[in-house]
């Protein structure tokens, strides 16, 4: 156990950044999931978003195996983090260790993560409301960062979430109004070096913000937690 402690190193502001940014910024990731059948480890990949407390959420089949994995054991596991050129060893990766809450229908929370899943991945709407599609947010209990070669990090769920905002339909409100903001979209993308792509806001949290063009989706953390949604507009339009 000593010897497995010294090759992490000590997790700072800047390695919970980037644990944050790779799930946060991730339009689906590699869902593992425990076969109740066999008892082996199933992969399999999953369209993912994120709630207004930086939980990540999947919408699943229940006709799916991963989905009678997740009824079955809660537990699961995430993997974040697309590789580049070059070996994809050297390229920041994370591994986010959950518990699955699943979300019923005529949950309070429903409406909310379905309308921030939906803004993430529109093309959802076509089966996000048939019988057997279920929400599960992905509660994390731990994660394990891998910054590249020699960056090795162990973070704690409490690292990678936050408490919900006190007042949700207004951020739900700030989510819409920000779907017309595309020239402020433009701006705000090139005051961050980004270049002119075409650029809309995606999903918005007390944490950061999402730039998107086309397929290609940017997140952009906040300096520290907005948690009035004025105080966002502010930010983005300064």
């Amino acid at each position: 156990m000593a010897e497995q402690a010294q090759l992490l190193r000590t997790t700072d502001d800047e390695a919970r950044e980037l644990a944050r940014t790779l799930i946060r910024g991730a339009r689906y990731m590699s869902l593992a999931v425990l076969d109740p059948a066999t008892g082996f480890p199933s992969v399999s990949r999953a369209l993912t978003a994120i709630d207004l407390d930086g939980v990540p959420v999947v919408l699943v089949s229940g006709l799916s195996g991963h989905t009678k994995g997740l009824n079955d054991d809660c537990r699961c596991s995430l993997l974040a983090g697309e590789p580049g050129k070059g070996d994809p060893l050297a390229h920041a990766r994370i591994t986010v260790f959950c518990e699955a809450e699943p979300v019923a229908r005529d949950a309070a929370t429903h409406h909310r993560v379905r309308a921030r899943f939906l803004r993430r991945h529109a093309k959802a709407q076509l089966y996000v409301d048939f019988p057997d599609f279920r929400f599960f947010r992905l509660a994390p209990v731990q994660a394990s960062l891998n910054g590249g070669f020699g960056r090795a990090y162990a973070l704690s769920g409490e690292d990678l979430v936050f408490p919900l905002a006190t007042d949700e339909s207004t951020w739900l409100e700030l989510q819409s109004e920000l779907a017309e903001k595309n020239v402020e979209a433009g701006k705000f993308a090139q005051r961050l070096g980004l270049g002119d792509k075409n650029w809309r806001f995606g999903l918005v949290d007390p944490a950061g913000i999402d730039l998107v063009s086309g397929d290609l989706l940017v997140r952009h953390e906040f300096q520290h937690r907005l948690d009035l949604p004025e105080d966002v507009i502010h930010y983005i339009c300064k």
